[in-house]
């Protein structure tokens, strides 16, 4: 049994959203690379207006929303996320007037548009950064500047490090030193100047009054550091993620800063959010950012980073939705983004890390809350592995003499159509070069087809949208102390098999290598693989998700 069985009657079904203002709860949200999305003018780089007309793609894909990575004037020493000009758009991606027409088509067939923000730091060409190396007056107060240690201050200030490797400080000519917890060319703002908070308040306020839906606030766990900038005391390399308090990440002060932009979001009053990337250590720590005074939601990357393997996943699960809530938050999942490797890969790569990632998708759409969608995941698209170095754009790979570079592998631009590069990415060719192979994997090869991963996806969006059991309990139902919030309840299953239901609904994910026999839960509807049920037993295929009505 595959997604055939799906009834085509449920297209009609309404969203489980409750009401506009929460669309969030339980909303799809597929991200969109913008350099790697669609190209609309042959220079091999997408653009705004490539997402424009591969808008109906999302549509029919049945996402409630898209997410921009940033569009911004920048010099792409980061992909984008080093801005020079927070409210202007580079000409690599479009105009202004491109922005704006995007988000009216988002809008016009039902789809939100949400933009990135990115907080933490500027471009080293930012006005405000090349005012401070000018020696303006105060310039310096707004980024991190400190004397160096050590004989004529010839030693950084302190011994972190870059997320990208190497120190996370770099001297100026005057002998000065600037903190830039990535790359040099990304230098960290001073979250105490007030200038900084006045800034962004307003950058926030320009993109909303163009009309988008909300922000994904890039390391939003970061912009505060602990005072007096001190040692680790170790010397490794910093990492977005750990099980210890960092100095630079995860400081209790980026609350207060979430907290003044929820007044502002909320000040516009119709359902604009505003979305956590904070790598926090634990699910507890990770739920404060999501209180009801803070941001919407907040990526779950411990569901990520888990592996497949049934305890460890069900653990993650049950922490994340006991923490979220006891701050009466629905839990956001995600498998990929551009910033790791494609989980077709970190699942083992070839057919049986395609066959878990399938079935991953599904546990992920089957859980209560929100869940967000990397361009080519639904496309089954693996890492792209073997680019040639000279091609790569991650700042990682150069800074750490090739060892690190994993973000260009899951940038490599989509294919749409066709039997050979660009596969319709554009009237040119593509920033980056895609596999010879990938004419099996395109949108226009799998539309059509019911063992193709991308009819899956679809399936599994239209039956997300159809069963009442899916999705986001009602606003408010997930409040602190209440027991069973969500309505989900894990039942006894054969080793290597997860089993939990949800008000009409069950689902099964064997993660084993091999078939497992147990008792059919109900009648099954759409399911990764084929299975085998004679309405008494059920044969569930290794590595395989199935969704049941019961």
């Amino acid at each position: 049994m595959t997604h055939e069985l799906t009834a085509t009657s449920l297209a009609s079904a309404s969203s489980n959203a409750t009401g506009n203002g929460g669309w969030w709860r339980d909303a799809v949200i597929y991200q969109v690379y913008v350099r790697s999305f669609a190209d609309s003018d042959g220079d091999g780089v997408g653009d705004l207006r490539g997402v424009r007309e591969r808008l109906p793609h999302l549509a029919r894909l049945g996402v409630d929303a898209v997410w921009l990575t940033p569009f911004y004037v920048s010099p792409q020493a980061d992909g984008g996320y080093d801005v020079a000009d927070y409210r202007a758009v580079d000409p690599l991606f479009g105009t202004l007037a491109d922005t704006d027409d995007l988000v009216r088509a988002a809008h016009a067939i039902g789809l939100r548009v949400i933009v990135d923000v990115v907080p933490n730091h500027t471009s080293e060409r930012h006005p405000w950064f090349r005012a401070a190396l000018a020696g303006e007056p105060g310039a310096r107060e707004r980024y991190l500047f400190r004397p160096g240690r050590g004989a004529d201050g010839a030693e950084p200030p302190n011994d972190w490090e870059s997320v990208f490797g190497g120190p996370a400080w770099s001297r100026v000519p005057d002998g000065d030193w600037y903190l830039h917890l990535f790359a040099p060319e990304q230098p960290d703002l001073d979250w105490e100047h007030p200038e900084v908070a006045e800034e962004f308040a307003s950058v926030l306020r320009f993109w909303l009054d163009l009309g988008v839906d909300g922000f994904r606030v890039d390391v939003a766990h970061g912009m505060v550091k602990a005072p007096g900038l001190p040692d680790i005391g170790r010397g490794a390399q910093a990492t977005l993620i750990g099980t210890e308090p960092l100095p630079f990440f995860d400081q209790d002060g980026v609350h207060e800063i979430h907290r003044s932009w929820r007044r502002l979001l909320d000040s516009y009053g119709d359902g604009r959010i505003g979305v956590a990337e904070a790598w926090a250590p634990t699910s507890e720590r990770l739920a404060l950012y999501v209180r009801p005074d803070e941001l919407h939601q907040a990526f779950n990357f411990r569901f990520l980073t888990c592996p497949w393997d049934p305890e460890a996943m069900r653990t993650v699960i049950d922490e994340s939705l006991a923490a979220t809530a006891s701050v009466g938050a629905p839990t956001t999942w995600v498998l990929s983004n551009h910033d790791v490797v494609r989980h077709v890969t970190r699942y083992g790569g070839g057919a049986r890390g395609l066959a878990r990632a399938r079935a991953a998708a599904l546990l992920m759409l089957a859980l209560p809350g929100s869940a967000y969608v990397y361009q080519g995941e639904e496309l089954g698209l693996p890492e792209v592995a073997d680019l040639p170095d000279e091609l790569r754009r991650d700042p990682a790979f150069h800074r750490s003499a090739g060892q690190d570079g994993l973000r260009d592998g899951c940038r490599v631009p989509i294919p749409w159509a066709g039997g050979g590069a660009p596969y319709g990415f554009g009237p040119g060719g593509s920033w980056l070069p895609q596999p010879a192979d990938w004419a099996g994997l395109t949108v226009q090869t799998q539309t059509g087809d019911p063992h193709s991963t991308l009819e899956l996806y679809r399936a599994a969006l239209e039956l997300r949208r159809a069963l009442p059991g899916l999705g986001a309990p009602e606003a408010g139902r997930e409040l602190p102390g209440k027991r069973d919030p969500y309505g989900m309840r894990w039942l006894p299953a054969p080793e290597g098999v997860l089993l939990f239901t949800r008000p009409g609904f069950a689902c099964t994910v064997n993660t084993r290598g091999a078939v497992v026999e147990l008792p059919s839960p109900g009648r099954p509807v759409l399911s990764s693989s084929p299975v085998a049920t004679d309405g008494r037993t059920v044969r569930l295929p290794a590595d395989s998700c199935t969704w049941w009505a019961i």
